[in-house]
């Protein structure tokens, strides 16, 4: 089977991360600057970062109307981070344009500031993850606050004062995490959207 051709949007954040998670995954990965590349790929992760920051950049480069347009059309995408925050539709702190695409609302920086980042061991069945805990890591992290009803939640903090909060959720050919797996040596999240995109071709 081909290897489908998946971006990464390379205007702040993990790129080169998620790149290489990527091609682990069996993708042939490529970096997403222009309206062209965007219009070549067969899915696109939006990685972490500053959301408002990533927002105000996809308007300067012409990008944005480009990919709700492609969002529209069934493009596979997923947000970690200040990706989730980007493809909701509705952000509880809203600060600059947003992707928006997906029947949730997201609290930005939710867990605190840089000194809150944590660690956990996630059990993610939804994102096809059975075999073992996976490593999250939220660095200054939103969560999901509420989802409409063709939202999938795949993951929910475990313990402490944010248990039970949706951390990886699902509508249809979108996918989005509040953590970061591209930091971690562990592919299993970006194999779970490799085959969403393999599945949406």
């Amino acid at each position: 089977m081909t290897s489908p051709r998946v971006g990464v949007l390379a205007l702040q954040g993990d790129v080169r991360e998620h790149l290489g998670a990527l091609e682990a995954a069996g993708a042939h990965a490529v970096p997403v600057r222009r309206a062209g590349e965007l219009a070549a790929v067969d899915g696109l992760i939006l990685p972490g970062g500053e959301s408002t920051a990533i927002g105000k950049l996809l308007v300067v480069l012409d990008l944005l109307a480009q990919l709700r347009e492609q969002i529209g059309a069934g493009l596979p995408v997923y947000g970690s981070c200040a990706g989730m925050v980007l493809l909701a539709d509705r952000v509880a702190d809203a600060h600059g344009p947003l992707v928006g695409g997906m029947d949730v609302t997201v609290r930005r920086n939710a867990f605190g500031r840089q000194v809150d980042s944590f660690e956990e061991d996630l059990l993610a069945p939804g994102l096809g993850i059975v075999d073992a805990p996976l490593r999250a890591v939220y660095i200054r992290a939103p969560w999901v606050e509420e989802v409409g009803d063709g939202v999938e939640v795949l993951a929910r903090v475990r313990s402490g004062r944010a248990a039970g909060r949706i951390v990886a959720a699902r509508q249809g050919a979108l996918l989005v995490t509040a953590f970061h797996p591209e930091i971690s040596d562990d592919a299993r999240v970006h194999r779970a959207f490799v085959h969403l995109v393999r599945a949406h071709a």
